[in-house]
């Protein structure tokens, strides 16, 4: 998601936030069923994660796939009040990584002749649907993939937010959730993107109902959850959350270094753009079948994945492809990008990417809100910058 400027928002509704029933339980103690096995790397790596809780972050999670084989650690809590330690294990919300599962979903229904790419989304999506959308009309599918239509970021919506904040776990359907997009000006005609929009993603799981004739949901599990056998990852509120194995979400809200706990603060989970919980597990196994072993989609739906725009202005270290990004662009050393995804929420972070030139799988997991404007932001771009620079190191 875009970066998230919802503090002063909180401010003003802290006062209006009902007492509505959570939906993230206690987190508990789980049991990895890997570890890093003497990686050659585990001190630079578990240095890095934990300088960086003794900087405030809450929890962390990492998985690194190389030549020497798997390194996974973590440090910090998945859950402060109860004092349970993070683990690799901990489920986390990984929040805009659905958009890359829903990209691969696309594309596997584009194989299987149910999905033209190329027609326009009102072939797909009717009128009452589409109503007041500025640009529906006129913008395909893959321009929703690329993030080239134009249409409203419900994301940057102020009275969404003030929503959501008002009543947290509510699940808002993808209906409910457009209400904050009719009527609102395009940010520039079709095709003279990209900018990254919530929304694509949102309408494209609604064209995916609509051409199967059953929820994508469903379509997300029968396709790539189950045949994965991600027994760790869950779409929200489709799939009901494990108790106990999810961890504690958190983020400085008033921007003095106390943490607050935002589980349970549903920014629309359910609805294309956001929703899966996993573990690093779980996304390292996805990203390896996608990228590596290439048994998700065939190598020309791929080739299409990694056709990228070009970049986004205020955005330059990452491109955006068709469902997927290309990151770490501005790097010193141009053969270190990677393809995968970034995720964020209110009180979570992950990133999830395949470095091809190297051959290596980087799968991160915060549980605290790193698209805020709070004082450890650039706390955490330095964390993932460092990690790769690890990574890279011989």
């Amino acid at each position: 998601m875009k970066q998230i400027k919802f503090f002063i928002i909180f401010i003003i509704s802290l006062v209006l936030v009902s007492c509505s029933k959570e939906s993230i339980t206690q987190s508990e103690v789980c049991t990895a069923s890997e570890t890093h096995s003497g990686h050659p790397k585990t001190a630079q790596f578990d240095k890095l994660l934990n300088d960086a809780v003794a900087k405030g972050f809450p929890g962390i999670a990492l998985l690194v796939v190389d030549s020497n084989g798997t390194y996974v650690g973590s440090a910090g809590y998945a859950d402060i009040k109860n004092k349970i330690k993070m683990q690799p294990c901990h489920i986390s919300k990984v929040a805009s990584l659905t958009k890359i599962f829903m990209g691969t979903l696309a594309f596997k229904l584009h194989e299987e002749g149910k999905l033209d790419l190329d027609k326009k989304i009102n072939e797909y999506l009717n009128a009452t649907e589409l109503r007041g959308i500025a640009n529906a009309n006129e913008v395909t599918v893959r321009q929703l993939l690329m993030h080239n239509t134009g249409i409203f970021d419900v994301i940057t919506d102020t009275k969404f937010y003030l929503d959501v904040l008002n009543n947290p776990p509510r699940h808002r359907t993808q209906m409910d959730i457009l209400e904050y997009v009719r009527g609102k000006d395009p940010l520039y005609a079709p095709g003279d993107g990209p900018s990254y929009s919530n929304t694509n993603t949102l309408l494209l799981s609604m064209i995916i109902d609509n051409i199967v004739g059953k929820p994508h949901a469903q379509l997300l599990h029968e396709k790539i959850i189950d045949q994965l056998g991600l027994n760790n990852t869950y779409y929200f509120y489709f799939d009901p959350l494990p108790e106990g194995k999810v961890a504690q979400g958190y983020y400085d809200l008033y921007n003095n270094g106390n943490l607050e706990n935002l589980s349970s603060y549903n920014t629309g989970s359910g609805n294309g753009y956001t929703g899966l919980y996993s573990n690093v597990f779980d996304l390292r196994d996805f990203i390896e079948a996608l990228f590596i072993k290439k048994t998700l989609i065939n190598q020309s739906s791929l080739d299409q994945m990694l056709t990228f725009g070009p970049p986004e202005k205020g955005y330059e270290e990452r491109l955006l492809g068709a469902g997927c990004m290309k990151d770490f662009m501005l790097r010193d050393k141009k053969t270190e990008y990677a393809y995968g995804h970034r995720g964020r929420d209110l009180g979570y972070t992950a990133d999830m990417f395949y470095f091809p030139v190297s051959n290596q799988i980087y799968v991160l997991i915060l549980n605290y809100g790193t698209d805020g404007d709070s004082k450890l932001r650039p706390d955490f771009y330095d964390l993932r910058k460092n990690i790769v620079n690890a990574m890279m190191s011989h």
